[in-house]
């Protein structure tokens, strides 16, 4: 069985297991192992409770498995079921956005959602210039910061098949599209009551202070972490954070130090009780960008998107022109 996909391009063989398969299913079946209970499936999706049984005994017989077991007085998810409530999500936001595609875009009159991967601090950061001007721009407009991971980062290629784009420096991913932002200034903090530590740290000091590092991973980790590592420094790790802004606040009152960005570092110095000082060696800054998927090139709402990012960008550098 064929379907031909254009004038101009080859053919391309329909999937007949999508062809058979009812996708309202896909729908029932999310809902289903995040809520676990038939009648506020029901309810969430806005259909009959009998509609909803037929639906599970349907999933039940496609996957060969009872998807939701009892235990007691109520029901918990098969080892198949758990697997499946990690995909369901992904592939309903891969759905919508199939069918949010339009042939141009009107930011002022229309109503969809723009998934962003990024970190605590680009979130800090640049978050609120974008949603200023997404309410500004397209007040039907939804902005979703959804936080980065090491296996975000790992499998980029996948990740931004339903996101659209992740905000993250350069130094982890390649031959994917993307847009510089800006850039900012690695710096390290130490509490502000720590006496041992002067105006300046000295790489002695690195070497000797206990450490709050992010993810601390072969593949996750901060770009000055590693170029200090390469300089011979290995850090002497006290705590582990997986994000930036806890790790002020779990220096302050110990004689640990971390390495912050600069525009990050001088918003929490205060409330966190911290001192920001240069870094002792001559650190590369980071080089913030938003990187997108292939097939989203071309497509008119996301290259709206990415103009607004650019220009909160530089907003965001008029504001700080020294960083």
């Amino acid at each position: 069985m064929w379907a031909i996909s254009g004038a101009y391009t080859a053919a391309v063989p329909v999937d007949r297991m999508l062809a058979n398969l009812d996708l309202n299913l896909l729908v029932t079946l999310d809902a289903l192992l995040r809520e676990r209970n038939v009648t506020r499936t029901a309810e969430s999706v806005g259909v009959s409770q009998p509609a909803v049984s037929a639906a599970l005994a349907r999933l039940r017989r496609h996957f060969g498995d009872p998807l939701l077991a009892r235990a007691g007085n109520r029901y918990e998810l098969t080892p198949l079921a758990a697997q499946l409530l990690a995909l369901t999500g992904p592939a309903l936001a891969g759905v919508r956005r199939v069918f949010d595609v339009t042939p141009d875009f009107d930011p002022s009159n229309v109503e969809r959602e723009f998934t962003v991967i990024t970190s605590d601090y680009a979130a800090t950061v640049l978050g609120p210039i974008i949603s200023r001007k997404l309410a500004a721009q397209a007040p039907g407009v939804r902005l979703r910061l959804q936080w980065t991971t090491p296996y975000t980062v790992d499998h980029a290629a996948d990740t931004l098949r339903t996101a659209d784009g992740l905000l993250l420096p350069h130094g982890f991913l390649t031959d994917i599209p993307y847009v510089d932002l800006y850039e900012d200034r690695w710096v390290c903090v130490v509490s502000a009551d720590n006496d041992e530590v002067g105006p300046e740290l000295t790489l002695d000091q690195l070497a000797e202070l206990p450490w709050v590092v992010l993810y601390n991973l072969r593949t996750a980790f901060a770009p000055a972490a590693q170029q200090m590592r390469m300089l011979g420094i290995e850090p002497r790790v006290e705590v582990v954070a997986d994000g930036f802004l806890p790790m002020p606040f779990l220096v302050a009152g110990t004689r640990r130090v971390a390495l912050l960005q600069e525009r990050l570092a001088r918003r929490l110095a205060e409330p966190a009780g911290v001192r920001v000082l240069p870094c002792p060696f001559d650190v590369v800054p980071l080089a913030e960008a938003f990187w997108w998927h292939p097939i989203y090139a071309n497509d008119p709402a996301h290259v709206w998107l990415r103009g607004v990012l650019a220009s909160a960008a530089r907003e965001l550098t008029s504001h700080q022109p020294g960083l």
